[in-house]
Parts: structure tokens; C-alpha cells; sequence
């Protein structure tokens, strides 16, 4: 479990930190609530640089932290790390849509697809973590496979073992990655390309190349 969740997991924080240099807004939002509540004191001896690296955002505080956990939401929506999830067998035949399906059918669920499907989302292609924020579009559903138009981890009995793992992993890193720094692109890039690569996983076609430029804590006083 632990082998297989660290691509997944490498991909999916690709995809975030590449979402949020494409869309500086949700980053500006997302930095404002990490950061919101712990800055150091106002005098630490002047040591305020040493206190912040050695400063981490802890698994207690995630729960108080709605922007980070609907920003990591869109961003499995749009980039569900296995697209066509876990195969199923049918077990008995059935008719679904006047389509036939009969027993021992291997079936495909297209996780991707149905994230992107206009009957379900509005405005699906964009980045909008707001739409799973209290009063969003989004906002009752979650990502443990009670509600099929949003599969990231499957559904059912086969659904990832690890998925309450991942959830806080991810965040825990996103959190600490946009706490910790400022990002910009390489002065020759304007934004980062999201051309993806499909297989059993999905990543990026092009590697992620940011400048990270550690964050002083007097800009916050």
C-alpha cells in the first residue's frame, strides 16, 4: 500500500502546486489561511528566520483549515491519480440504460471522465476550489465513493485501503510546501503546462520547475 500510494501521491501534489501557479488568486487564498494564526511572537531574539523552518504545520491543524482540504478536493477532481480506477468483474448480468452488461463483464470506471462531466459540474474544466466550500456546488460531496460523479479513490469494496492516509498526507505536504515558501515560475515560463500523461496512473507531460524563495516573517507583522 505504501509503495503504491507514493506515486500517486507525488503526482497529485504535481498537479496541485502546477494548478495553483496557473491560478495565483486560489494560491494567494490558500497561503492566507496556512498561514493565518502562526506567526511567532514578536520578538524571538532575532531569530524569527530559525523559528519559522523550524515551524511545521501539524496534522491537529488541518482541521481548521477548509480552503487547504477543497483546494486538494479540485485538484483530485481534475487529476484523479488513476483515471480508470481499480477494474471490477461483474458478478451477475444486468441491464443499465438499455445497455446489456453480462455476468464476469470486466468494467472500467472513467474517474476522469465523470469529474469533468458538464451534467454534474459547472464550469468543469476550471480550477474552483470554492465549489466544495460550505455553499458550493460541491460542497456535500466527498471523496469516499458515496457519490459516483466524484471517485478519486474508488468506491465499494475496492476502494484505495489507503485513502485516509493519502487525504492527510497530502494535505499535511500541500500545507507545509505554500507555508514554508513563496513559488514563482523561471523568469522564461508564463505558465506551467498541464498537458497529461495517461496509463494506469496520471501524471504531467512536462516536469514541474518552480522558484521557491523562503518566506521572512516580518512580512506578515
Amino acid at each position: 500500500m505504501f509503495g503504491a500510494g507514493i506515486e500517486t501521491t507525488y503526482s497529485t501534489l504535481d498537479f496541485a502546486m502546477a494548478e495553483l501557479m496557473n491560478n495565483q488568486h486560489v494560491m494567494a487564498k490558500l497561503q492566507a489561511e496556512v498561514r493565518r494564526g502562526r506567526r511567532a511572537p514578536a520578538s524571538t531574539g532575532g531569530k524569527d528566520n530559525e523559528k519559522l523552518q523550524q515551524d511545521m504545520v501539524t496534522e491537529e491543524e488541518l482541521g481548521d483549515m477548509a480552503y487547504l482540504r477543497a483546494t486538494m478536493k479540485e485538484t483530485l477532481r481534475l487529476h484523479p491519480p488513476a483515471p480508470l480506477l481499480v477494474p471490477h468483474l461483474s458478478v451477475t448480468g444486468c441491464e443499465i440504460e438499455g445497455y446489456t452488461i453480462p455476468a464476469g463483464t470486466r468494467l472500467m470506471v472513467n474517474a476522469w471522465a465523470l469529474a469533468r462531466d458538464p451534467v454534474y459540474w459547472e464550469v468543469p474544466e476550471e480550477f474552483l476550489p470554492e465549489r466544495f466550500l460550505p455553499g458550493g456546488s460541491a460542497a456535500a460531496l466527498d471523496s469516499k465513493g458515496n457519490d459516483f460523479e466524484y471517485v478519486p479513490f474508488g468506491s465499494g469494496r475496492r476502494i484505495c485501503p489507503g485513502i485516509n492516509f493519502a487525504n492527510t498526507a497530502m494535505e499535511i505536504m500541500l500545507a507545509n510546501i505554500v507555508y514554508h515558501f513563496d513559488w514563482d515560475l523561471p523568469s522564461e515560463t508564463k505558465e506551467v503546462d498541464m498537458k497529461e500523461v495517461f496509463g494506469l496512473t496520471t501524471r504531467r507531460k512536462e516536469k514541474l520547475l518552480l522558484v521557491p524563495a523562503p518566506r521572512s516573517l516580518h512580512e506578515e507583522r
